[in-house]
């Protein structure tokens, strides 16, 4: 599975930015597909994810963040508002490739066995 992130920039605290991750493959529909970013200094951490009828979120961005997912298109995206300095990092899709339907979406990364290359968010105060 290969991913491809993109729709990183540069943006004032209070704006929205909308990311984007491509996948290849032919059931993305039953891919579990997650978002995971890492600030400077920082370890990676969770961010939201999606299966085929869920999504959840970590607790820092629910509310600001929405994914959602164009299985037509085999495209995640992560809707982005009300930004503030501490969502600055790089943000990373993740996916696995099931090919069965599960309950909820994975949240640990260890989960996640294929990884797009990241792309930057810079929240400006």
């Amino acid at each position: 599975v290969q991913l491809q992130a993109s729709g990183g920039g540069l943006v004032q605290a209070g704006g929205s930015l909308r990311l984007s991750c491509a996948a290849s493959g032919r059931t993305f529909s039953n891919y579990v597909m997650g978002w995971f970013r890492q600030a400077p200094g920082k370890e990676r951490e969770f961010v939201g994810a999606i299966n085929w009828r869920d999504t959840v979120y970590a607790d820092s961005v629910k509310g600001r963040f929405t994914i959602s997912r164009d299985n037509a298109k085999n495209t995640m995206f992560l809707q982005m508002n009300s930004l503030n300095a501490e969502d600055t990092g790089v943000y990373y899709c993740a996916a696995n490739n099931l090919d069965y339907r599960i309950a909820r979406p994975y949240t640990n990364y260890h989960q996640y066995p294929y990884w797009g290359r990241g792309t930057l968010v810079t929240v400006s105060s």
